[in-house]
């Protein structure tokens, strides 16, 4: 009885041990995907920044958020151009695109989970490659969103700012941002979102005209957070 006991417990200890290294595993696999590394990335921004994870991930949602099967996930490699968005399999592809861009004379890009734009806050920066990075691009953006936020923790109106300083612009984005938070606290930030969201970058492909900068229905683009 008590050989069988101990037998019992032994199974159950490696069977919880096993099950908690498959959920690490897992764990692991989702932050090393180009979506995992933006929502990681938004933790620890929160954690450092004291914005709350939700806001920071809806806002990654909003700015370069994709319909990845049943999923609205963000992605880290994407770049918008003239209003035009771009997604890159790999970050190697997404910098030498910027890269090339710059080169161009064209220097008004936004770039990464966050969608920072180049012109206005590229000094912020210690290179190009440092703004894709997952990790900096979030900081900046959740540092930045602070200061709209003014303390008033109204993180939709601040969300609004971010987009743009253009009333019109920034009430429009904000309501996407705050479906998606609403969705995301339900556990669902694709479920209503219809099949078109006006945010190109939040559809489905490899390019989008306008991106999440600008709405189609609004026209011409505009920098992000810099006006």
């Amino acid at each position: 009885m008590i050989v069988l006991e101990k037998t019992c417990t032994s199974r159950f200890r490696l069977a919880l041990f096993l099950l908690m290294l498959a959920t690490a595993v897992s764990a692991m696999a989702r932050s090393a995907d180009p979506p995992g590394l933006c929502e990681a990335a938004a933790f620890r921004a929160a954690r450092q920044t004291e914005v709350p994870v939700a806001v920071l991930h809806s806002l990654a949602l909003t700015e370069t958020g994709r319909s990845l099967g049943p999923e609205l996930r963000p992605w880290p490699w994407t770049i918008n151009v003239a209003g035009e968005g771009h997604w890159f399999a790999t970050r190697a592809e997404a910098e030498h695109f910027a890269s090339e861009t710059l080169l161009s004379g064209q220097d008004s890009f936004d770039v990464g989970c966050f969608q920072i734009n180049y012109r206005w806050h590229g000094e912020h920066f210690s290179s190009l490659r440092e703004m894709f990075d997952p990790d900096a691009n979030a900081l900046y953006a959740a540092r930045f969103l602070q200061t709209l936020d003014a303390g008033a923790e109204d993180w939709s109106r601040a969300a609004g700012a971010y987009h743009s300083a253009v009333a019109d612009r920034a009430e429009t984005y904000r309501a996407r941002f705050d479906r998606i938070l609403a969705d995301l606290g339900k556990g669902t930030p694709s479920s209503h979102l219809p099949a078109s969201t006006g945010f190109p970058l939040l559809q489905p492909g490899a390019t989008g005209s306008g991106g999440s900068v600008v709405p189609v229905a609004h026209g011409a683009s505009l920098p992000l957070i810099g006006y």
